[in-house]
């Protein structure tokens, strides 16, 4: 029945377009840069005339159906050259663009990807879209350039525990966001323990962050999806680029494979803390490895002109083991095949297969002998996604998807014996799909509407053992099914829609509405997601995660677009939310789903933007004032208690100042309410042992976290074909002690006493990184 009605729903919206008249013809093609060749994601193609326009999509190509008659076509794109270009429309016509890089370095800071009063115009709330262009100035942690740590300094989006790569959005917890890297899901984007992301920045194209109303063509997720494009490589002519940093070096290559018709991209990354440990006088640090490597390809192939290839894959791991004591080790590895096809100057296509595998090991000495514990998560992915210009003010995006899970939760194998091998959870089969359908208008010059329908599905497959438990988790039924079979059935409907209304040149009031469900689950006991927390699926006991998410917004531009304001408001209900009873075994346990407790959960707040686009000095100020709750039968009688990730307050200060043309000035402070947390309220001795009282479930606060971190960029005079810059970072300039944790000890003058430790990570460090071009 649901299927159905997605599909009546396309079928309506396709016969629309018969309404409109003969004399409409259709303009359509591609956008790319003239230096490199690569498809411009999001370029404007505006009509002065008419006072219309439209945007090129994820592959450079855009569509714009008008009247027939002569006018001036202008596309533009930030950091390059317009192009006005007059055009006598009598016919349907193919006109492929490429834009000229601007001739001054000074549009590289332009905090901006599409065009200037998008915020205003467009039917989108809670969206950000950047480059690695315009973060490449912030300052972050030795000097290694992150967007994961970029989209931090956002409001409504709060970092995990000092210097780690897990974020929260919107209240949600670390695995309600999608992380996707050319539509593969990454489920670890951190290296050195959270500490960097997984993304080289030399790799990166362009990302788009969404905050819980993303298009129907997304899901999966309740908080946010964060959608990262790869580089396609350069078409036009050989190129590399690099850095040496203190603590890591990059290279990449790309190169034409046919000129203009097809390129590929080499990106690879390695860490070498390593190798100042060899110089050690101690032995077990000589006998230690710490490093993490990546590595990225990608290659694209035009075929003719409606059909184009892609072919991309990320390979990325982390490697610590100290002598014969310790081991951990954890990576991904992703690949996406994608064929583009246009039909007609209306109709794209892109058809994707996407596999992604994350696994993660660690091993420790136990009495000689080494035993190692694995797990991991695998992924295949089957999407078709098709986008219908009607015309230049109805869009309409339709598909479906289909991806096999396959889950390890865990398994313990031994060197010398088979003492452990007997611990072994099993692995866990699932099929998880959706189909889509969604439509953009532009009802008049003060009205447009985004809304979709989105039914996503979720069938949990054997083999696999199923437990029931009772009360006091104790197993009161096993069920075993067999290869194949159905063991549990999911499924969702998840309308979503946002109103814009547009008030004046200046002014818009937004709306938005959006329903997600979330079938895969990370059991964590830590405030950041670490590579040894376990993925686990929906089933019988464990029911999916949904969210209904409003929100409402005001948004105004100053001086002809210069400063962009917005103030946002949502308030988010979450169904089904996991927490874990006291004292709860997480690792390698077979009953692990007795272990959890089940609830409601909401989350609400206020967001404040303020940005300076343009001039010699831009940035933007963000705050957030939020609240995140949760409430289970199980914890606190049932009352409402703060989530782990709640955050009263949170500020972001963001500054970059263009010197002069080789000086480039930055800094940003950050300051945010410290992460609830659950300590002992006393003690009590038995038997000669203390033992801690707990009272409420995250009922205390860590310390408050600020810290400044400052950078400038020295860029010598470019020369013919090789450039270069000097990077210089404080990150913490002043000092600040931020608490990584808080434990508890007695204090060694009188036991009788219990004293607080507290473990501060990072204290102004400076870091400098060389970078070039060729």
């Amino acid at each position: 029945m649901k299927n159905r009605l997605l599909l009546s729903l396309i079928t309506i919206f396709i016969s629309a377009t018969s309404v409109f008249a003969d004399d409409n013809v259709t303009i359509s093609g591609y956008v790319k840069s003239a230096e490199t060749g690569e498809g411009l994601i999001g370029s404007t193609i505006y009509v002065e005339e008419l006072e219309t326009g439209t945007a090129t999509n994820a592959y450079g190509f855009y569509s714009l159906t008008l009247p027939k008659g002569a006018y001036t076509v202008r596309y533009s794109y930030i950091g390059y050259e317009n192009i006005l270009l007059p055009t006598e429309l009598l016919a349907d016509n193919t006109k492929d663009i490429e834009l000229q890089p601007a001739s001054t370095e000074m549009d590289e800071i332009v905090i901006r990807s599409e065009a200037e009063d998008k915020n205003i115009r467009k039917a989108v709330m809670g969206v950000t879209k950047l480059s690695p262009k315009e973060t490449k100035m912030i300052p972050v942690i030795l000097g290694e350039q992150d967007i994961l740590k970029t989209i931090q300094l956002l409001p409504g989006v709060s970092s995990g525990i000092e210097g780690t790569s897990g974020f929260y959005v919107r209240g949600g917890g670390v695995d309600q966001n999608l992380i996707v890297l050319d539509e593969a899901p990454v489920y670890s984007a951190s290296h050195l323990m959270g500490f960097f992301s997984v993304f080289n920045s030399d790799a990166i194209k362009d990302l788009e962050l969404y905050k819980g109303n993303a298009p129907a063509n997304y899901g999966g997720r309740l908080s946010s999806i964060l959608d990262i494009q790869m580089n396609d490589g350069n078409s036009k002519k050989f190129a590399a680029s690099g850095g040496l940093g203190l603590l890591s070096s990059r290279l990449t290559l790309e190169s034409p494979i046919v000129k203009d018709k097809g390129s590929f991209i080499i990106s690879g990354r390695r860490s070498y803390a390593d190798m100042f440990l060899i110089f050690s006088k101690n032995k077990t640090q000589k006998k230690t490895d710490l490093y993490f490597y990546d590595l990225n390809v990608k290659a694209n192939y035009k075929i003719n002109d409606k059909n184009r290839v892609y072919l991309s894959g990320y390979l990325g791991r982390d490697v610590f083991n100290i002598d014969e004591l310790f081991a951990l080790k954890w990576g991904n590895k992703t690949g996406t095949f994608r064929w583009n096809h246009v039909f007609n100057n209306k109709l794209f296509l892109n058809s994707s297969l996407i596999y992604s595998n994350y696994d993660y090991g660690f091993g420790y000495n136990f009495s000689n002998n080494m035993i190692y514990i694995k797990s991991g998560i695998q992924d295949f992915n089957w999407k078709e996604d098709f986008q219908y210009y009607i015309n230049s003010k109805n869009t309409l995006k339709f598909g479906f998807n289909a991806i096999y899970h396959t889950y390890s939760p865990g398994k313990i194998n031994a060197e010398k014996d088979d003492l452990f091998n007997s611990i072994f959870m099993g692995k866990k089969q699932a099929w998880e799909g959706a189909a889509y359908v969604s439509h953009e208008l532009n009802l008049s010059d003060h009205f447009s509407v985004s809304y979709g329908l989105r039914y996503s599905g979720f069938i949990a497959v054997g083999p696999d053992t199923v437990y029931t438990y009772n009360a006091d988790d104790e197993i009161t039924n096993t069920e075993a099914f067999s290869k194949g079979d159905v063991i549990q059935k999911y499924g969702t409907l998840e309308p979503r829609a946002t109103f814009n209304f547009i008030l004046n040149k200046q002014n818009s009031i937004k709306f938005s509405y959006a329903r997600n469900a979330q079938y895969v689950h990370l059991l964590s006991n830590s405030s950041a997601s670490l590579p040894t927390d376990v993925w686990i699926p929906s089933s019988k006991n464990v029911k999916p995660q949904v969210a209904d998410q409003l929100a409402a917004g005001f948004f105004r531009n100053f001086k002809k677009n210069m400063f962009e304001t917005s103030v946002e408001v949502y308030y988010k209900s979450l169904k089904n939310q996991i927490d874990y009873q006291n004292g709860a075994e997480i690792l390698l346990n077979k009953n692990v789903e007795s272990q959890l407790v089940f609830g409601e959960g909401r989350a609400y707040g206020v967001e404040l933007y303020l940005k300076k686009r343009t001039g010699k000095l831009t940035g933007w100020i963000g705050y957030t004032l939020s609240r995140t709750e949760k409430s289970m039968d199980e914890i606190d009688n049932g009352d409402w208690f703060p989530a782990k990730q709640d955050r009263t307050h949170d500020v972001s200060v963001v500054g970059m100042y263009q010197l002069n043309e080789k000086w480039n000035l930055s800094a940003n402070w950050v300051y945010n309410t410290g992460n609830a947390v659950t300590f002992p309220s006393g003690k009590y001795s038995v038997d000669g042992f203390t033992v801690p009282v707990y009272t409420k479930r995250n009922g205390y606060r860590m310390p408050d976290y600020h810290r400044l971190d400052i950078g400038a960029t020295y860029t010598p005079k470019k020369k013919k074909r090789f450039e270069s810059s000097w990077n210089f970072s404080v990150y913490n300039a002043y000092g600040r002690r931020n608490a990584f944790s808080i434990t508890f000890r007695e204090n060694e003058n009188n036991p009788t006493q219990t004293e607080a430790v507290r473990l501060a990570l990072f204290q102004m460090i400076p870091s400098v990184t060389y970078n070039f071009k060729f």
